[in-house]
């Protein structure tokens, strides 16, 4: 028991750092292209040891769905923050159900990051 207690309370007293990303629920709305659809994210780098993340936007099976946007793989460096706008086809908007960041680990580094973290908004039904 005693254990016990005292893994909780090590696991309690950690700090788990990630990344942030806003909105939780976003909207696709019409853009100034005809037949496409767009959105606006935020990103937030709450990682001292990543520098780069990975936009992705993915089916229900998280299945890749094609978008555009000006950055596949985002830098940012700790504590910095980005607004960026997020393009899906029209014909895509109903198979398109998660906008995802994932952070790019270092390969080859020592004091690399060890935990790859992945944050996903669900794109909200009024966008449908």
């Amino acid at each position: 028991m005693r254990q016990v207690v005292v893994v909780i309370a090590c696991l309690w007293s950690s700090v788990v750092c990630s990344h942030e990303m806003l909105p939780s629920h976003p909207v696709l709305r019409p853009s100034y292209v005809s037949g496409v659809l767009q959105t606006q994210m935020h990103l937030f780098n709450k990682r001292r040891d990543v520098e780069y993340y990975e936009i992705g936007v993915f089916d229900e099976d998280f299945e890749p769905v094609s978008f555009v946007t000006g950055y596949r793989v985002i830098r940012l460096q700790y504590l910095e923050q980005l607004k960026f706008d997020v393009y899906v086809l029209a014909d895509d908007a109903d198979r398109a159900e998660y906008i995802c960041s994932r952070s790019k680990l270092r390969g080859n580094s020592a004091n690399g990051a060890m935990v790859a973290s992945r944050i996903c908004s669900r794109f909200s039904e009024v966008s449908r």
